[in-house]
Formats: structure tokens, sequence, C-alpha cells
């Protein structure tokens, strides 16, 4: 049997550090699309179209992949949200079901988030969610950054449709970066000092969160006062 995955780029793994040039000015202008693999393309479309409002926007049917040609015959769809971003599914006759995860970690950390207007929709999706049979996680308020209801599609892809708490959620650029560099100091120092690395990064979340409750607190009480 062939070896598919050697179609593929090579992840960049520790070579990526290796290489500290600046980036000279390039970042993405939005999600184009984020594609899957689902096993029934008419359950996709009759879910992303009925039960999520979007519009089947685009296909192709094809039986060689154009980026590695590779001869996989498949279908591909595309679904568009209201600020013209798609989510994409292929279904591809014959490939087997996916591997079970190693650890559940996967399928609870793997997920699309979907943004809605306000708490007041959030609630909205939850209901209808429900109404058509959905099984729906949550509310669930992320240490007042965001608010989300989290559920499944068809294909078993974990969703979440959230909104913002914070209207500047995704603008604290410098917490972010001082965070990043605690837990790969934390990390590399555990390694260093011969430490259970998994205790280590254990501990220090256990101690954000402290930070955090505190910091709740005496703004509640701010706030009461």
């Amino acid at each position: 049997m062939t070896d598919m995955t050697s179609a593929l780029p090579k992840a960049p793994g520790s070579t990526l550090s290796m290489s500290r040039r600046p980036n000279p000015g390039l970042t993405p202008m939005m999600l184009n699309h984020a594609a899957w693999v689902t096993p029934d393309a008419a359950a996709t479309a009759e879910f992303y179209t009925r039960i999520m409002g979007m519009d089947l926007v685009s296909t192709v049917i094809e039986d060689t992949s154009p980026s590695t040609g590779l001869k996989i015959p498949y279908f591909h769809l595309f679904f568009r949200m209201a600020d013209g971003s798609t989510l994409a599914f292929f279904e591809a006759p014959g490939v087997p079901p996916p591997a079970k995860s190693s650890h559940i970690a996967y399928d609870v950390f793997t997920h699309v988030a979907l943004q809605a207007a306000d708490r007041n929709e959030v609630m909205r999706w939850s209901d209808w969610l429900k109404s058509n049979g959905l099984e729906v996680q949550g509310p669930t308020d992320h240490k007042g950054m965001i608010l989300s209801i989290y559920f499944t599609d068809p294909a078993g892809l974990r969703m979440e449709i959230t909104t913002p708490l914070d209207k500047n959620w995704n603008r604290h650029d410098a917490k972010a970066k001082a965070d990043l560099d605690l837990w790969v100091q934390t990390k590399n120092k555990a390694l260093q000092e011969g430490r259970d690395v998994v205790e280590a990064l254990t501990n220090l979340c256990v101690e954000v969160r402290q930070r955090y409750d505190c910091d709740t607190q005496v703004a509640d009480h701010r706030a009461s006062a």
C-alpha cells in the first residue's frame, strides 16, 4: 500500500525555531475555509443548511487531490457564514473511519467555534439545537472572556457557539505573550531540573486559576461597595 503521508508537506518541528527572521508583514486577511472529512455529504448538508442556517455555496467533484496528486475520489462542499468565511467538508468513498483518539483531550480540545451576536443569541442557539435533538453542553463562562455552548455535528466534529464577554478578548497581546513565556519557561525549567513536566505545568495552572479567582473576588467586592 502506498504511504500517502509522503505526499504531504513535512511539519516544521524543531527546525522552525532555528530561523529567527521577523515576519515581513504577512497576516492572513480572514478565514477562507477550514475543512474536515464527513462520512455522509447529504447529512452534513442538511445539518449546516437547515440547522446552522448556512448556504451551500460551492462544491467540487474530483478523483484526484490537486495539492498532492493522490488518487482519492471525493465530493467537496463549502458552507458560507455571515462574514463570507466558510466551513468545508469532504466525503471520500471507501475511506475507513478515523482512528480513535489516544486521549480524550484530542476530542475535547479539537473544535471549531462560531461567533454569535450576544449572550441572548447564544441561548437562542442552545434552545434551537436542543429542539432538533442535539445534546448541548453549557453555557460556559470562560473566565469573563467568552460565553459558549458546545455540541457535535453529524460527522463527529465538536462545535462551539460563542460570544465575547470582554469586547477586547482578542486584543490582550502583551498578556498573551507573557503567558506563553511563563508556560515555556516552566516547562523548560522542569526538564532541566529533571522534574515531572506534567506536574510542573499542572501546578502552574492551579496558581494561575487561584490568582484569577482572587482578582475576581476583589473586583466583585469593589463593584458592590
